[in-house]
């Protein structure tokens, strides 16, 4: 009976023994088979997750952020310990003991589903395991993914410490709302950082992962609350928090953003403007799309808040006169139904979801309720209603007209029905009284003329303010970096440079007369915006008064080809086609370029690269871009003496003769003074051009301090005559004035320096003629001349351009301002002492027949 016994338990053993020999040899067989074509685990030890890139402004406070996916990474060590239990708790709670996977977890998950008859399937996966199927792995449920999942977690338990393996997770875990990573999700739910939740805050968050989508806190509300109660049992349970924070923390009320008990974080962002956008679209050129919108940048923006406010108001100003004048209304062409104006509640909600601009400081998004009379009653949104109600009067309305149904516009308004309807909705702004007093709320409209603005450091290339056009919620495109559009005069400066770098001087007599070219499109007739002509005039009046005749006279004389050799080195084309109407700005370009190029006669002929960006950190802090490449050659020397500045290097390459820089500056100063731009006042020292195409289908101005550079240009999208009476100094003039006026008193302004190498002559500035060194007057200039060089003035200076010149024309003439009478004989003191009669300006009648003009 023993040998019985003793042989059926060692055959019991033997089929034991070989049983778990085939189960090893399966098992083996099994992790082999699976093992083969697995992804390498070892990677997530470089793991950097998709982070939110974000900007700021140089005093430090967020703009913007951009992200595909939204997520905050934070190492393991700034993460509080409450977090780490609280998902600890909800979702692996043996996880600082196990090798990957839990059995005792495993074999739970499968006697609740025996128990259960499959009703019930809970998942068995350790937080390793979940990193191994959201990293390496698709989302399936098979027997097969199960089997890869466990074979990798105890692969990548052997590669990373546990609380890296952590780290990973809880950055990496999409948690709703898209919200990736713990720090992203408290600031989704509840706008605080992770330090500032509370204990049932954190259980919320921790009881998301398992239907994140499902989670919401208003539509699931009691689902939410019931699964965060039961993340709180199992911190109570693991010995996390204490009866008393549990009992707490489980009866408070769920508070969140998303049920409007916090405010939204993206609602304390100041909203998107023309300046972040840029910013994104450069440097996702730079650094590739996929690193701007996941890297984790920081980036310090160039702007000045405080001014980009003031550009964006200026031009906006600028552009809403202009569409006032033309006194016609379009509204927002948006309405809402009638049905839902019968409550507060109902057109407030309707109102809400209209599409209108809303970045627009002082506008307001406003519905028509009724038209009572001489009247109409408006809700507007953000602004409580009151028992009187809000209105909008006749006198608000009479500037306008309405286009018809069949295009032809109606009489002008004298009520505000003749331009609203019950239902419409509009936009409206606040107009108050001298003192600061409601007065009455005003229609407004978003003008369709368009336009652009942009401000600059001369010495550094910063941008400090970019507007793009009346609002980016309106369009997003911007018109300063992306629009083409022909610069006109105002691109006259590049040709009078090359001219003076070739020999001109301020001084050097030019022919204003006219000329004909044959081109393959027909005979070409330029002509000044006077339609007159003046004879031979110094340079210096001829950029003044924009003169085109001379400006082509002096193209064609130098050659087309060092014009654009010019342009093209000042990035303002690339390549500049050589056709000589491209001496009048004919080739588009944009502002962007436009004030760059500028900057660079402001500082003496030194490039500038401008730049939206300081600087660029990666998420680690390590700086990846740094605009400003000077040296500090004693920055940390200790014993710099008392008032004396550290010595900064700049080694930029020169792009003109700082003596040629000088003398454009000089005479564009002149532009300002007696010239095309002479009605455009700043408390400080300003040379500038204006420029206005033909058909005055753009209009410009460019201008600049010793300090900053700042240009303007204004014009349809679809290019179309602005009317006339619309130039440059008229239109952007007044929108230059009012940036520059406040941005000198925050960046000052001074005469600007004088160059080594050269000397001051005194000339007459009607006939080029050189003066006493004690001459005074108003005909009296001083013209700064290269050292060295030995100019020729008044006729024995005369530059034809080799066009011909009509044989009584004047000698010389005053200008079109010069003369108050408007064109009578005037006489004038010449540098001899004696005193000549200059006649009166020619016209088109006094031309002689003969020769080429």
């Amino acid at each position: 009976m023993l040998r019985f016994i003793l042989s059926f338990l060692g055959a019991i053993f033997s089929w034991i023994t070989i049983g778990l020999f085939f189960a090893a040899v399966a098992a083996g067989a099994v992790i082999w088979i699976y093992s083969r074509d697995l992804p390498s685990h070892e990677q997530l030890a470089q793991y950097t997750p998709p982070t939110i890139s974000r900007i700021y402004s140089g005093e430090g406070a967020l703009m913007d952020e951009f992200a595909q996916e939204r997520r905050i990474f934070l190492p393991i060590e700034e993460i509080p310990d409450i977090v780490k239990e609280a998902f600890i708790s909800a979702e692996d709670k043996n996880f600082y003991t196990h090798h990957g996977y839990d059995v005792r977890g495993i074999g739970a998950a499968i006697v609740e589903a025996i128990q259960t008859r499959g009703e019930t399937m809970r998942g068995a996966s350790t937080i390793t395991q979940q990193v191994m199927k959201n990293f390496l792995l698709d989302g399936s449920r098979s027997a097969e993914r199960k089997v890869k999942e466990i074979i990798l977690a105890a692969r990548f338990e052997q590669t990373l410490p546990k609380d890296k393996i952590l780290e990973i997770y809880l950055n990496e875990i999409f948690l709703g709302q898209n919200s990736y990573g713990v720090a992203a999700a408290a600031q989704t739910y509840f706008n605080k950082t992770l330090s500032q939740l509370s204990l049932e805050e954190v259980a919320f968050l921790a009881g998301l992962p398992t239907q994140p989508s499902n989670f919401h806190p208003v539509r699931n509300r009691d689902r939410v609350i019931a699964r965060r109660n039961y993340v709180l049992a199992q911190m109570l349970e693991n010995g996390y928090i204490t009866q008393e924070q549990h009992d707490r923390a489980a009866e408070a009320p769920l508070l969140t953003v998303q049920n409007g008990d916090y405010p939204a974080f993206r609602n304390t962002l100041p909203p998107r403007d023309y300046f972040s956008d840029e910013i994104r679209r450069q440097l996702s050129g730079t650094f590739g799309e996929q690193e701007f919108f996941g890297g984790g940048l920081t980036i310090r923006a160039t702007v000045d808040p405080e001014l980009q406010e003031v550009a964006a108001r200026a031009l906006r100003d600028g552009l809403e006169r202009f569409d006032r004048q033309q006194g016609i209304w379009r509204g927002t062409r948006q309405m809402i139904d009638a049905e839902l104006l019968a409550s507060e509640e109902t057109w407030r909600a309707a109102l809400a979801s209209a599409n209108v601009p809303r970045d627009v400081a002082g506008w307001h998004a406003a519905v028509v309720l009724s038209t009572e009379g001489n009247r109409a009653r408006i809700g507007i949104e953000g602004v409580d209603e009151t028992d009187e109600g809000h209105f909008i009067p006749a006198d608000d309305v009479t500037w306008a007209r309405k286009r018809q149904a069949d295009g032809r516009l109606g009489p002008r308004a004298t009520v505000p029905s003749d331009l609203v309807s019950v239902g419409e909705v509009v936009l409206v702004r606040e107009v108050t009284n001298d003192d600061g007093s409601f007065r009455r709320w005003s229609l407004r409209q978003v003008p369709e003329v368009q336009g652009a603005f942009m401000a600059m450091d001369v010495n550094t290339g910063r941008v400090i303010a970019m507007q793009g056009g009346f609002s980016y919620q309106h369009s997003v495109f911007n018109r300063a970096t992306q629009a083409q559009r022909q610069p006109g005069s105002s691109f006259k400066p590049f040709v009078y440079a090359a001219a003076l770098d070739r020999g001109y001087s301020p001084a050097t007599i030019v022919v204003d007369a006219p000329i004909e070219v044959n081109t393959p499109q027909g005979l070409w007739r330029p002509r000044n915006s006077t339609n007159q002509f003046y004879g031979p005039t110094p340079v210096r009046t001829g950029i003044e008064q924009s003169r085109n005749l001379m400006t082509i006279r002096m193209a064609q004389e130098i050659g087309m080809e060092t014009v654009g050799d010019y342009a093209e080195r000042f990035g303002v084309y690339s390549p500049m086609r050589t056709f000589l109407s491209n001496a009048l700005g004919a080739q588009e370009t944009t502002l962007f370029k436009m004030v760059a190029a500028y900057a660079m006669f402001a500082n003496g002929g030194e490039r500038v690269e401008p730049t939206l960006v300081d600087r660029v950190q990666d998420r680690w802090g390590r700086t990846i871009y740094r605009h400003d490449q000077r040296r500090c050659i004693d920055c940390r020397t200790p014993d710099i003496p008392a008032g004396e500045a550290p010595n900064i290097v700049a080694e930029r390459e020169r792009v003109m003769d700082p003596v040629t820089a000088y003398q454009l500056t000089s005479m564009m100063e002149g532009v300002m003074t007696r010239g095309t731009g002479r009605g455009i006042n700043v408390p400080v020292p300003i040379a500038g051009k204006t420029g206005t195409t033909n058909d005055a289908k753009d209009v410009w101005f460019i201008g600049y301090s010793s300090n900053i550079v700042a240009g303007c240009y204004i014009g349809y999208d679809q290019p179309r005559s602005l009317g006339q009476g619309a130039y440059g100094s008229s239109m952007c003039g007044p929108v230059f004035q009012s940036f520059m006026t406040e941005a000198v008193q925050k960046y000052g302004g001074t005469r600007f320096a004088v160059p080594p190498g050269g000397y001051f002559v005194k000339i007459d500035r009607f006939t080029g003629a050189r003066l006493p060194d004690d001459a005074t007057g108003d005909h009296v200039v001083a013209e700064y001349f290269r050292q060295g060089a030995e100019p020729l003035f008044g006729a024995a200076a005369i530059v034809d351009g080799g066009f011909a010149m009509g044989q009584n024309l004047p000698l010389f003439a005053r200008g079109e301002t010069d003369n108050a009478e408007g064109g009578g004989a005037v006489e004038v003191t010449t540098s001899t002492g004696r005193n000549v009669v200059i006649p009166e300006r020619s016209d088109f009648g006094t031309l002689s027949s003969g020769g080429l003009y």
